[in-house]
């Protein structure tokens, strides 16, 4: 009967392993602590894990978080686990902190600042060693900011105005720009935007970028007074029932401040038999997996999600390790498909 179907996985302990390895027991503590396993040679690491992986050994976590003052946790908090732009950020994150030990612990918000608020409180109750935060509107800055001055906070993919917290973001702007531009090289002069909720700053920042090349450009805008209140296929929908309303007509070219109100919007144009692309271009904005999919594929702007969440996360372990970091922004990048058309 081999050492591992004699031990339980729980029963297992260091000095187990350390026997069957041959070392000491303090070189094994190193060797399978994340934090110090490159004070010991190569080869005895990778024999000491072997070993540990063989007996079936599991460190106690509890036990490690008493001696060293943390939990091996990073709080997550996302506004909708829904929403399939977020899941390449969790993926980025996930790899960057578990290479290190730590674990995430995601919880949402459902968009909804009183859920932030006490999921916020919930996590520094758990004694989370730090957090990642994806989900923050403009009114939960100062208590985010309080809570940065307890321990470790990055705010990713939303940007936060005027938080001292450090950021891993995207240039809004520029993508905003790159649609306005798209609609221009196109020979489209009239066009309009299905706005996002104006307190998450991504919005404004897309709507500022689309204005502004707009204006550079000479284009035209229909401004359409309703915006979303959150960025989800309902919103879309309803915004572009408001757009169609409107007495101002019909623009050639729409700008969907994200992917999902696109698809609102496709949802709704159809309803009246308008035909995208051949009555009116629309661009969504992310780039979700389903997009390429759809008829007809949407033009859309890429996220760098996966940047974004590894990111976060080699910030939060260089923040935890003592050493000051700098925000990131990163570049989008627009995917022109089927959705879009010059005009004749």
């Amino acid at each position: 009967m081999s050492k591992r179907q004699n031990l339980n996985a729980g029963s297992v302990t260091l000095l187990d392993v350390a026997r069957e390895a041959g070392v000491h027991v303090s070189t094994v503590s190193r060797a399978l602590d994340p934090a110090h396993h490159a004070r010991v040679k190569e080869a005895t690491r990778q024999h000491i894990e072997a070993v540990a992986d063989r007996l079936g050994y599991r460190p106690d976590m509890v036990a490690r978080g008493l001696k060293s003052g943390r939990t091996a946790t990073v709080g997550v908090i996302v506004a909708d686990l829904g929403n399939t732009f977020i899941t390449p950020v969790i993926h980025g994150l996930t790899a960057a902190v578990e290479a290190a030990g730590m674990m995430p612990m995601i919880a949402e918000t459902e968009d909804n600042s009183d859920r932030f608020a006490n999921i916020l409180d919930h996590m520094l109750s758990r004694r989370v060693d730090a957090m990642v935060v994806m989900s923050a509107r403009s009114a939960d800055r100062d208590i985010l900011e309080a809570a940065g001055r307890i321990l470790p906070i990055v705010v990713a993919g939303r940007p936060l105005e005027g938080t001292t917290l450090p950021e891993v973001v995207v240039d809004e702007h520029a993508g905003g720009r790159l649609i306005a531009e798209h609609f221009a090289d196109l020979g489209h002069r009239t066009v309009a935007q299905l706005r996002g909720p104006v307190d998450v700053a991504n919005f404004p920042r897309r709507d500022q970028g689309f204005s502004d090349a707009c204006r550079e450009r000479g284009l035209e805008q229909v401004l359409v007074p309703e915006t979303a209140t959150v960025p989800v296929i309902a919103e879309g929908r309803r915004i572009m029932d408001a757009l169609i309303n409107l007495a101002a007509g019909m623009p050639t070219a729409i700008f969907a401040h994200n992917d999902l109100m696109a698809l609102g919007a496709l949802s709704r144009l159809r309803q009246d038999c308008v035909r995208v692309p051949d009555d009116v271009s629309l661009v969504g904005y992310n780039d979700l997996p389903m997009v390429g999919h759809v008829t007809p594929s949407l033009t859309t702007v890429k996220y760098p999600g996966m940047d974004v969440g590894r990111l976060a996360g080699e910030m939060i372990l260089r923040l935890l390790g003592g050493e000051q970091v700098e925000g990131h922004t990163l570049t989008p990048q627009l995917v022109a498909r089927e959705s879009t058309r010059a005009l004749e």
